[in-house]
């Protein structure tokens, strides 16, 4: 027996504290609920759970941007749906303008509530916003969805400006142009093309009398037949037309805004009552856009052609809103490819660095009772050295 070197007492230590060491792996585990909790427990298993995780993370911030994407859809959306109730107003507007039972008055009405639907238009495409950034005034365009974990993993949507001016049922306004031999009223251009003023009279000297002032629009051409008295067979009868006449005769066109100056008398002649007002006419120089008017109802013909622009405006709104409605549609079964994409990647991952519980629990079980045998056999292996005393004795 040797005292100095007790061999059954070291290999029972060593054998204790690898129960130990395996104990304390056990509860680690249990107490973490992970298998790998550093390189060392499973080097290869470490690297491709890291990369998994990687994947899962991409996937779920993936979910979460297209869902993003469909909130900011569903923004530019809503603002087009009370795009569509005003121009169908505006339509319902313009029909009724076209309907020859109302006066002058009454298409100055509706035109007043066509210019504040037109001027709400634009507000709507200058204002609507999601996270600061303007949707419908032109500036969205090539704006990329990342709606996957990778590079490169986007979809692209773009939206058109939709203002009153782009849809084409905003109204125009020109600058102010004196008609030539009626002074004291001036025209404005309702349209954006270049318009000319032009006077006719018979002039027969046995011309029948012409007995109301009328304008007839032929082009961008207004030409202006002046009342005027019968001729007497030797010279032509004396144009009897009035500022008056003519003032109603120029806004019964719908191409152009009549404005009186104060102190005018509309019940005057005009400067000449036996010549034409300048031959060469009044050019009156072409509107540009104005926010504050809306497309011209304000006489028969204006009204009637009003109406086909604005269902093209209705057309080009529904046109955008199916656009945006397809998107929202392609997000919603992005989401749940993710979500699917997603669930399977976390169950592959889990299997490789959860721990199994039910199994680790009956490992942890195991080496408690081998590090507790170790314990005693330490203990009795230490008490061997003791039997030499015994023949000391």
């Amino acid at each position: 027996m040797r005292i100095n070197n007790n061999l059954m007492a070291m290999n029972a230590h060593r054998q204790l504290s690898i129960n130990n060491d395996s104990v304390a792996k056990s509860l680690e585990k249990l107490s973490s609920g992970y298998r790998i909790n550093r390189a060392g427990d499973d080097a290869a298993g470490l690297a491709i759970s890291e990369k998994m995780r990687g994947q899962i993370r991409g996937l779920n911030m993936a979910s979460k941007n297209a869902q993003d994407g469909i909130s900011l859809i569903q923004t530019a959306e809503g603002a087009l749906n009370e795009s569509h109730s005003i121009l169908q107003r505006m339509r319902e507007l313009a029909v009724q303008s076209a309907n020859d039972t109302n006066v002058e008055v009454d298409r100055g009405a509706i035109q007043k509530e066509m210019d504040q639907l037109s001027s709400e238009l634009t507000r709507i495409s200058n204002d609507t916003e999601f996270n600061t950034q303007k949707l419908l005034d032109g500036t969205f365009e090539g704006k990329l969805f990342h709606i996957g974990a990778n590079q490169g993993q986007h979809v692209e949507l773009g939206i058109d400006k939709m203002s009153a001016e782009e849809l084409k049922v905003a109204g125009y306004l020109g600058s102010g142009v004196d008609v030539s031999g009626v002074a004291g009223v001036s025209v404005q251009n309702l349209t954006k093309d270049e318009v000319t003023i032009k006077y006719t009279a018979l002039g027969d000297k046995d011309a029948k009398a012409v007995e109301k002032t009328t304008a007839e629009v032929s082009g961008s051409t207004i030409t202006i037949t002046l009342a005027q008295a019968a001729g007497d067979g030797t010279t032509s009868g004396a144009i009897t037309a009035t500022k008056g006449d003519i003032v109603n005769a120029l806004k019964s066109t719908g191409l152009v805004e009549v404005t009186v100056a104060d102190g005018t008398e509309l019940t005057d002649k005009l400067d000449s009552t036996t010549e034409l007002p300048s031959s060469a006419g009044t050019a009156v120089s072409a509107g540009t856009v104005n926010e504050n008017k809306g497309i011209n109802v304000s006489s028969q013909s204006a009204a009637d052609s009003a109406i086909k622009t604005i269902n093209n405006a209705i057309e080009r709104v529904s046109e955008e809103r199916s656009k945006l409605g397809a998107m929202q549609n392609r997000l919603e079964h992005t989401i749940k490819n993710l979500d699917t994409s997603s669930e399977n990647l976390q169950s592959a991952e889990s299997r490789i660095r959860d721990v199994d519980m039910a199994k680790e629990m009956m490992e942890f079980t195991k080496q408690n009772i081998l590090s507790q045998a170790a314990n005693a056999m330490l203990a009795q292996a230490n008490q061997a050295p003791q039997t030499v005393l015994q023949l000391l004795k």
